[in-house]
């Protein structure tokens, strides 16, 4: 089975099938292409959501409020077990007829997990769907964790962690800064817990977290019938299982220095949550408009954010990028910047006076809500990333906002309010993290 640590970027590419073609043409002269999004809760609290698009692909996900903000010291790393566990053997398949059967009738099966959900996505040509859900409900509900499948699991446990990117530790060590735990904790297991997670403390954390009212099914080229119909025979528990810790934000340092001769640095304040989404968009917007990097492959970039670190770096290598992370009650906002080692403190500083700086011209903002509403249909275009965002909406927040809802929201969003947003960054306490050659990185409290 396929699995990621994170959710995909907002821009992802959608897989296309040759082999649907035929089916293609069956549903486009029967399902009107739409992108508004259908939801109901039932009675038992499980959220069910879709947009039947009239796509030949359908993808349906089955989430769950149990990301690895809600591990505890004993169960550190659980999430990332579970992601490498989906397709292992169920109550009613063994791991060898879930292969397969789903790559009899072409389909895929991913788990992917973040510090919030965990979300496991089936892929398939609409006429075979109804193959493919069988397995989708044994995967996501009806898991047994056999010790020697979980035993054989521990090498790629290693080498993933092996493998880690930079970036993908740099963000990680920033919510730890951030967070401390919580929504600190990491996304992937500590190297001290491999090996340690039982059968026992899986089944634990799967049946007090993985109830209905945690939980959502999202379809995109689904019949929202036939999606209830699916949602309705799931296998999973009722209630709202053990209660959630608030999130607190405290602010900080965190470093790991390597042998690299560049160096990663992330800088963020305490951002906006999802709860409030007036201010979650003002922070959207107002990262777009600090810039999120080049839109040209090997170009360069005329938001605010580069252009401050370019006049003071010179000619010296650097890349930019705001950096923004809503989750359900905070979220984060900053900067992640690269560059050597030697000019690290330069672009640091540089970036940190632009963050800080509190204000943005109305071009910038014009130019950033653009930028995002952008972003935002650009999703609409594969099923995959649009089954990501109503699914994460749909298990966070119980409700869905259709693109155009969305859309319109954005153009509400004010100059005014993206300049608070601004002013509230300005005065944030600072949360920093890096990764590399931090000899000339400045800590937090170095920071103006």
């Amino acid at each position: 089975m396929a699995g990621n640590a994170t959710k995909a970027p907002i821009l992802r590419v959608a897989t296309k099938r040759g082999i649907a073609t035929q089916t293609a043409a069956k549903r486009s002269q029967n399902v009107p292409r739409s992108t508004e999004a259908k939801t109901a809760v039932l009675s038992n609290k499980l959220v069910v959501s879709s947009v039947d698009n009239g796509s030949p692909v359908s993808t349906v996900s089955v989430l769950f409020r149990a990301g690895s903000r809600y591990e505890q010291a004993d169960s550190l790393g659980t999430t990332h077990v579970l992601r490498i566990a989906a397709g292992l053997t169920t109550k009613n398949s063994t791991q060898f007829a879930i292969m397969r059967n789903l790559q009899q009738i072409g389909a895929t099966l991913s788990c992917q997990t973040d510090r919030e959900t965990i979300a496991y996505t089936l892929q398939s040509t609409s006429d075979s769907l109804e193959t493919g859900l069988k397995f989708l409900g044994d995967v996501a509900s009806k898991q047994v964790f056999k010790p020697w499948e979980i035993s054989d699991n521990i090498p790629r446990l290693k080498y993933e962690l092996a493998g880690l990117s930079p970036y993908a530790l740099l963000l990680d060590l920033l919510h730890r800064a951030a967070y401390r735990t919580g929504l600190g904790n990491s996304l992937f297991c500590p190297d001290y817990l491999v090996g340690s997670h039982s059968t026992e403390s899986l089944q634990h954390y799967v049946q007090s977290r993985f109830t209905t009212n945690r939980a959502a099914v999202v379809g995109v080229g689904v019949d929202h019938g036939d999606l209830l119909c699916f949602a309705q025979n799931l296998d999973l528990e009722s209630g709202a299982g053990p209660s959630d810790s608030a999130a607190k934000y405290s602010g900080g340092d965190v470093r790991q220095d390597t042998a690299d001769s560049l160096a990663h640095v992330a800088v963020a304040v305490e951002g906006a949550s999802l709860k409030n989404t007036k201010e979650a968009l003002a922070f959207a917007v107002l990262q777009y408009a600090l810039g999120v990097g080049p839109y040209v492959k090997w170009g360069s970039s005329a938001s605010p954010l580069t252009r401050a670190v370019g006049s003071a770096v010179g000619n010296n290598p650097f890349a930019v990028t705001a950096f923004n992370a809503s989750y359900t009650d905070s979220g984060l906002f900053g900067f992640v910047a690269s560059s050597p080692g030697n000019v690290a403190g330069t672009v640091v500083d540089a970036a940190v006076k632009q963050l800080r700086s509190g204000t943005l011209s109305s071009t910038d903002v014009a130019h950033g809500r653009a930028q995002l509403k952008a972003a935002i249909l650009y999703n609409q275009e594969s099923n995959s990333t649009l089954a990501e965002e109503i699914g994460t909406q749909a298990v966070l927040l119980g409700s869905v906002l259709s693109g155009p809802a969305i859309i319109s929201a954005v153009n509400s969003v004010t100059d005014a309010e993206v300049n608070a947003a601004a002013s509230k960054v300005k005065s944030g306490k600072l949360s920093v993290a890096g990764v590399g050659n931090l000899t000339h990185v400045p800590y937090s409290d170095e920071l103006k």
